[in-house]
């Protein structure tokens, strides 16, 4: 509005024709730069949907697991059995948490920078992100355990890794047969699949010359709107040269504002406003499989905060 307003104000004081432009041109550079916006959204949006559809298989072999684990390993004289049971799910939780928390790391140039102290819109996740990843691991992991796993750089993997070698001990020991094994490995692959396709699109961008190049075309054209417009409302009536600057206002956010949703959309594990809600999939899971333990003091799903669910 500013800038159309001094465009508008230097053509009525000079009476410049400079600052009218034929607006044929700068429509056929409008409907390119709809173009190029319209496949950078809709790329952005694949990148979103593939990442809610990787967490959607999580939650549901999440389910499946836990399951499997309380329902086919045989009963039998090999000790607490059902403390053992618990282990393997708390353990799963802990990778599902670990997931989360590689996923939120804001360790990429190219990503928008949210720190626990940008987070003020959803105070309580802030809290937990300052609190850092091994008070949040601690209840579903063996001091053992967590001492060794929060040393690698991907804790998600390690704990895969040790989720299969208490499969092969349960399969020595003769509490689980060969085709059980062979189906929790399975989930296990599903498990790793899910996590390698949240990783290919945390740490591989949206090509440059896609999220970039848009942002300028957009400035470009953006610029030239009221120069444009000047030229449509003079030729039309004297006073109606001042609605260059309304229309010029909401052409340019219209523009914009396209353009910003596809950038916030390219990257879905920021902890930005609009990203994949991640850690209440999480919680949703945590919930799911302590119910089926029938533990106690089982956490609340997160709170929306300020119209935001993280």
């Amino acid at each position: 509005m500013l800038y159309a307003t001094a465009v508008t104000l230097l053509y009525k004081f000079t009476g410049w024709a400079i600052f009218t432009l034929p607006w044929e041109p700068i429509s056929v550079i409008g409907i390119a730069v709809a173009f190029y916006l319209g496949f950078k959204n809709n790329s952005s949006y694949d990148r979103t949907w593939e990442a809610r559809k990787a967490w959607g298989g999580i939650v549901n072999d999440s389910r499946t697991f836990a399951t499997g684990i309380l329902s086919l390993i045989d009963k039998g004289s090999h000790g607490d059995l059902e403390a053992r049971k618990k282990r393997i799910i708390y353990r799963h939780l802990a990778w599902a948490i670990a997931l989360k928390r590689l996923l939120r790391d804001t360790r990429k140039s190219w990503e928008h920078k949210y720190g626990p102290k940008d987070l003020f819109f959803v105070p309580q996740y802030a809290k937990i992100m300052e609190d850092g990843v091994a008070k949040e691991l601690a209840p579903y992991l063996a001091a053992d355990e967590l001492e060794c796993f929060i040393k690698v750089k991907n804790i998600p993997v390690q704990i895969l890794k040790k989720q299969t070698e208490e499969l092969a001990a349960l399969k020595e020991e003769g509490l689980i047969s060969d085709y059980k094994q062979v189906w929790f490995h399975q989930l296990i692959g599903n498990f790793y699949d899910n996590q390698g396709t949240c990783e290919r699109i945390k740490n591989f961008p949206l090509p440059r010359q896609y999220a970039s190049v848009a942002l300028w075309m957009n400035y470009f054209f953006c610029a030239l709107i009221p120069f444009g417009l000047l030229d449509i409302f003079e030729a039309s009536n004297e006073l109606w040269v001042w609605m260059t600057i309304p229309f010029s206002g909401l052409i340019i956010w219209i523009f914009f504002l396209m353009e910003r949703i596809g950038d916030y959309s390219e990257n879905p594990f920021e902890s930005a406003y609009n990203d994949i809600p991640i850690s209440a999939i999480t919680r949703s899971i945590e919930i799911d499989l302590r119910e089926m333990l029938k533990d106690e003091n089982i956490p609340e799903p997160y709170p929306v905060e300020n119209g935001f669910l993280m």
